[in-house]
């Protein structure tokens, strides 16, 4: 007998190609799905791959056109982060109104029961709660990126590749003899491919102010640069200035078109606060410990949240931190579950 319906996101890519594979073999119906996100030939290419590998596995396909829709929530938000002197996290912002948003949309269209994707994370589902867990191979971990998902998503969501390693889900893909399994990695930010996000900010939403002061924290101007939108937290390299010590970007003043250095203590934060929280794991008070990782590859630090009336959380760490970025993710764990996690403000 057939498992229920699940409709898979497909890129085009080995990870969803072997996770709608793994289900089939789970005895799942699979229903395939790609959204077109990026203008060009990139798009083409991605539909063309991900319809490929449904005709292979012989299961329905469906495409949707989502290019106007992510150019101006996902692109466009990304150019208004760096035009107001924050980093932007896009692959969040996906995941939160495509990935799980407008693909739950034709899941319930479908009438599929469940959603997939390729994502290297679990789901710990107990009698009377389910939670978002990192995936076992901590190298391809993805959690961070999907704190958004709300509990009542995470009931309705499959993550097929959450216990497995990179290697081995290409082992699959030959065993299944899918076309994509000599396909590369993809880049970090899909419609950036060349990761040059500086020439994709001045090509796509130009003008940019192009200087400004260079400022030490005791307030000695030390040169000038050419765009706040340049520059990230926490950046040694190419500030084009010299001190008696190394110097790092410590915050990026974009209505002043001022970027801030100081040495490497002036990096140190141990607080911040968190607006636009999703909690997958609502909390039972207003205080609570939690490990706190505050970029994809920082390694989780313990600290107290306090929840404030409004929703917002403020984060106060036992040990100060490095790099706090205005503009990216806060997300909170208890062990390997994911709580919830929200924006950092400041």
């Amino acid at each position: 007998m057939k498992k229920n319906t699940v409709l898979v996101a497909m890129s085009g890519g080995v990870d969803s190609s072997v996770t709608a594979a793994l289900l089939i073999d789970q005895g799942y119906e699979v229903i395939g799905a790609h959204m077109r996100l990026l203008p060009g030939d990139q798009s083409i290419q991605g539909e063309a791959d991900a319809r490929r590998i449904a005709e292979e596995l012989e299961i329905p396909f469906h495409s949707l056109d989502c290019r106007d829709t992510f150019n101006a929530a996902i692109i466009g938000d990304f150019c208004r982060e760096y035009r107001a002197g924050r980093t932007p996290n896009p692959c969040v912002r996906c995941n939160q109104q495509f990935k799980f948003g407008a693909l739950f949309a034709l899941a319930d269209e479908l009438g599929a029961d469940y959603l997939a994707t390729g994502h290297y994370a679990r789901i710990d589902r107990q009698k009377d709660h389910v939670r978002l867990c990192r995936g076992l191979y901590k190298q391809k971990d993805q959690s961070y990126f999907l704190f958004v998902l709300s509990a009542a998503q995470l009931k309705r969501v499959l993550f097929p590749l959450g216990g497995l390693t990179k290697p081995e889900v290409r082992n699959l893909a030959e065993k299944y003899h899918l076309s994509s399994r000599k396909k590369s990695e993809s880049q970090d930010i899909c419609f950036v491919p060349d990761n040059d996000y500086i020439g994709f900010l001045e090509r796509y939403d130009s003008p940019w102010p192009d200087h400004g002061e260079i400022v030490h924290i005791n307030g000695k101007v030390l040169g000038t640069h050419h765009g706040t939108h340049r520059y990230t937290i926490g950046q040694r390299r190419g500030l084009g200035i010299g001190w008696t010590e190394p110097l790092y970007v410590i915050e990026l003043d974009a209505e002043q078109q001022r970027v801030i250095v100081g040495e490497k203590a002036a990096l140190q934060r141990d607080r911040l606060q968190v607006r636009d929280v999703t909690w997958s794991v609502p909390p039972q008070h207003t205080s609570l410990r939690v490990d706190c990782r505050i970029r994809y590859r920082h390694h989780p630090a313990m600290a107290t949240l306090s929840i404030r009336p409004n929703g917002d959380v403020d984060v106060v760490f036992d040990e100060p931190q490095y790099g706090v970025t205005p503009g990216q993710c806060a997300v909170f764990y208890d062990d390997d579950c994911v709580l919830g996690g929200g924006w950092i403000t400041v």
